[in-house]
């Protein structure tokens, strides 16, 4: 599956870079649609963050909801998302709600139920040129861990790992002015 979602997003990105202008809400669900696609998830458990203001700050491109809710810092302790970009290492958690974590962005409505919690997730920096642009992270959530879906692998991280570069060039697109 990595080598067709990287081939396919590719195409995307490709796409996205050579438009004229940054992408817009239809670039940016695709964007989300072909991701989610490639892991088995719904593409509001799709979550692509940019670092922002020097590397000081993650910003959400995806969901794009959560946009105007907020930054995160990079030094924040409870955020793994800050801690993946911080640390430049992959992350999986298949018990997540039991794990100390910012929960701000979850109680934001994506357009269905309101209150699933995040179950499992996975977490990757996102690179370009060697170095941390964002952070990409692929969850699954529900009511309980059973209605969230099957755990997140080993071999599911290598293939969230597969795709970052080409990420990198989409997050480095859609802070261009």
């Amino acid at each position: 599956m990595s080598e067709r979602l990287v081939a396919e997003l590719g195409r995307t990105v490709d796409a996205l870079v050579r438009a004229p202008a940054p992408p817009g809400s239809a670039a940016l669900a695709s964007v989300a649609e072909q991701v989610a696609k490639g892991f088995g998830v719904k593409p509001d458990e799709v979550a692509i963050l940019a670092l922002i203001e020097n590397g000081k700050f993650l910003r959400f491109i995806l969901p794009e909801k959560l946009k105007a809710i907020g930054t995160i810092p990079l030094t924040s302790t409870s955020a793994l998302a800050a801690r993946t970009a911080r640390e430049k290492r992959t992350e999986l958690v298949n018990d997540f709600t039991t794990a100390r974590h910012a929960s701000v962005f979850e109680g934001v409505p994506l357009g269905r139920r309101h209150g699933e919690p995040i179950h499992k997730i996975m977490s990757a920096p996102i690179t370009l040129d060697g170095r941390v642009v964002g952070v990409v992270q692929i969850s699954r959530k529900g009511r309980g861990p059973a209605e969230a879906g099957p755990d997140f692998t080993r071999k599911d991280l290598r293939e969230l790992t597969s795709i970052t570069s080409v990420l990198g060039r989409f997050v480095t697109r859609c802070l261009e002015p």
